[in-house]
């Protein structure tokens, strides 16, 4: 496990998600991800994380090994940032981490946009 000096910890209100910034250099980003991302795309997130900040943070295991947000650590990359937000995924086995890894990848292409949101977007 990660024994980084410069962590910065944030607990939710239940204790149960623990947020930790780790160096974008200490993270392995999985050469196998399901996910492909084009420069293109990683222009849009890097601007989309310029325009918003940083909300989503990436998941990882254990060992650091990401498991969802290589698109977010390409982009913080080509912004020039030296750290994200992480998860750790401690709770999930080996077997489960690869099974979320392509879940989250793939729960998402199930829905559908509301044509007429109630929002101003």
């Amino acid at each position: 496990m990660n024994q980084n000096r410069n962590v910065r910890k944030v607990e939710s209100v239940m204790g149960r998600v623990e947020v930790i910034y780790r160096p974008i250099s200490e993270l392995k980003l999985d050469p196998k991800n399901p996910r492909l991302h084009s420069p293109r795309q990683i222009r849009q997130i890097a601007r989309s994380i310029d325009a918003f900040g940083f909300n989503v943070p990436v998941l990882v295991d254990e060992d650091s090994n990401v498991i969802a947000g290589h698109g977010r650590i390409m982009a913080c990359r080509q912004l020039g940032r030296n750290e994200v937000p992480t998860i750790c995924l401690s709770h999930l086995s080996e077997a489960q981490l690869k099974a979320f890894m392509i879940a989250d990848n793939r729960l998402n292409e199930n829905s559908e946009w509301d044509e007429q949101p109630d929002c101003d977007l």
